[in-house]
Order: C-alpha cells, then structure tokens, then sequence
C-alpha cells in the first residue's frame, strides 16, 4: 500500500477516497446497475452551492473519480473546477462540473459530495471567525480535535477560510497542559521537564489558566503559552503580564462567534478554537444535471 503521508491533504485524500469508495459498495451500487442503458451515456453533472460558503475541496471530488474510473474501467470526460478553493461561492453558483458517463457519475456522486460539503463548511466557519477578527491582527488558530485521519483535509479547509493551522501532532510542538503540569507533580516541577523538551530542538506552549501561574511560567521563556477559559479582563491583565516578553500569547476556551471580536481584542496575538473543526455544519453543495 502506498505510505500515507499525514501532513499532506493530496496524500490523506487519496486513503480516505479509496477507503470511501469500498464503504459505499460503488461498484455494487444495486440502482445505477439496473440502469445499464447509462453505462455509454454522456452527462454533464455540475456542483453547485446552495447557500453562501466557501469553497475547499474541489480535489477530492477529482480523486474521487479518477479512483472510480479505476474501478469501473471507464475514464471521466471532463472535471472543471469553476470556484477555486478558498473563494467564496454565492447561492445558485456553479463551484465545478463534471462530465462523463452517467453510470460513473451517479457512483461517486455521494462520497464526493460528502467530503466537498465536509471542508466546504469548515472553510466557511472559519471564513466567519477570521471576518469577525479583521483589522485586529489576531490570528484564528484550530486545534488537535478533528475528525480521526480526516485532519490534513480538515486543517487544509481552515486554511482556504483563512484561518492558521496550530500543531498537526504531538511531535510538532510540545503543549505542556493542565493534566501534564498534574503528572509532573505542579508548576514547580515544570522546569527540567520543559528543558528536556528544549534540548531537543521542539517549540514549547504551556497552558494555563490563572495570572499566578502565568507569572510562573514566563520565567521558563516558553514560545508560546495559552490562556485557557479566560474572561476578557483577565485576558488583558495577562497580556500586560507578558508585555515585552516576545512570547506569543493564545486565547482559548470558550470562544465562539459572538465573543470573538471582544477577545481579539484584549491584545492576545491568536485565537484557537476547536469548534472550526469538530463543529462546523457541512456546507449545501448540490449535484445537479444539466449543461454548462
């Protein structure tokens, strides 16, 4: 099996499809089968938004049909990607076209719009929180909790909504956090932790929660540190905290759309948010035949 690179969308993108495909019995599709008539028909079948969304994903819907024109030993005629990823679709927009036989169409069409509304709606909540944030200079981070094998697609999608992808994993960047500070036996136990982490060569982040503890910790010259469920006025008073320190500041915990412009600006320099990922509404992408 060809080896998966984690960090890579394209590469995640062709394991999830295959994998999408053999879930869906495609080749078995019991409806299209009984409608052999189709299998030399040519149809033009077009993607289009049916709200206002940004668009991410369109290469999936391509690996989807190159992997099933694989399978069913027929090639897809055309594939047109009309609104790029990462642009905003209106509602009634074409996003892309497909053309080829119907039999081969009607095979994909739910996985492939399965994973196109999957990132297409994340794009779009993240496209919200970066909108609600401008002119601050704040950055929208995401975070770890995304969908199992799905987080290369689901953090390329946060970036076609503008927004900044936080660590892809656990080798990434050492986040010291609450249940770590525990195991180690508190705060005061941090110090030779952290400088092992150091001596390896990998960024450091410790959470935390208090003015206390962030006074604490600013002493270890972490790179980052996190401000975990902290109100507005005390985000503040830790920004003045760290002032001068270069150490970049993340507020997180608790946020969401209503609260964001407030938080942006306490002077913090990101906003993590799990919500982009493990909340966000699949976007209304329809497939529909016509001609373009």
């Amino acid at each position: 099996m060809e080896r998966i690179d984690w960090l890579d969308p394209v590469s995640v993108g062709k394991f999830i499809v295959r994998n999408a495909l053999s879930e869906d019995r495609v080749m078995d599709d019991v409806t299209t089968s009984s409608l052999s008539v189709l299998r030399g028909d040519s149809s033009t079948c077009i993607a289009s938004a049916r709200e206002e969304l940004i668009s991410a994903g369109w290469f999936l819907v391509e690996q989807v049909y190159s992997e099933l024109s694989l399978l069913a030993g027929m090639n897809i005629q055309r594939i047109q990607n009309i609104i790029p990823d990462g642009s905003t679709a209106f509602e009634g927009d074409n996003i892309g076209c497909l053309q080829g036989s119907a039999d081969l169409l009607l095979r994909g069409e739910r996985v492939a719009l399965n994973l196109l509304c999957r990132l297409s709606g994340i794009a779009t909540l993240t496209g919200k929180y970066v909108e609600t944030v401008k002119g601050t200079g704040v950055e929208i981070l995401d975070t770890r909790k995304t969908t199992p094998c799905l987080r290369a697609l689901e953090k390329y999608a946060v970036r076609a909504g503008g927004g900044v992808n936080h660590r892809f994993n656990l080798a990434e960047l050492a986040m010291v956090k609450d249940n770590h500070t525990a195991v180690a036996g508190g705060s005061g136990k941090l110090h030779s932790v952290i400088l092992r982490i150091k001596e390896k060569g990998i960024p450091v982040e410790i959470e935390v929660d208090s003015i206390d503890q962030l006074k604490k910790v600013l002493d270890e010259n972490p790179d980052r540190i996190l401000l975990d469920n902290m109100n507005p006025d005390t985000l503040r008073a830790a920004v003045r905290a760290a002032s001068g320190s270069g150490i970049y500041l993340e507020a997180s915990g608790g946020i969401t759309l209503e609260n964001l412009r407030e938080v942006a600006g306490t002077g913090v320099d990101g906003i993590s948010s799990g919500a982009l990922t493990h909340s966000a509404p699949s976007a209304d992408i329809g497939f529909d035949w016509g001609i373009i």
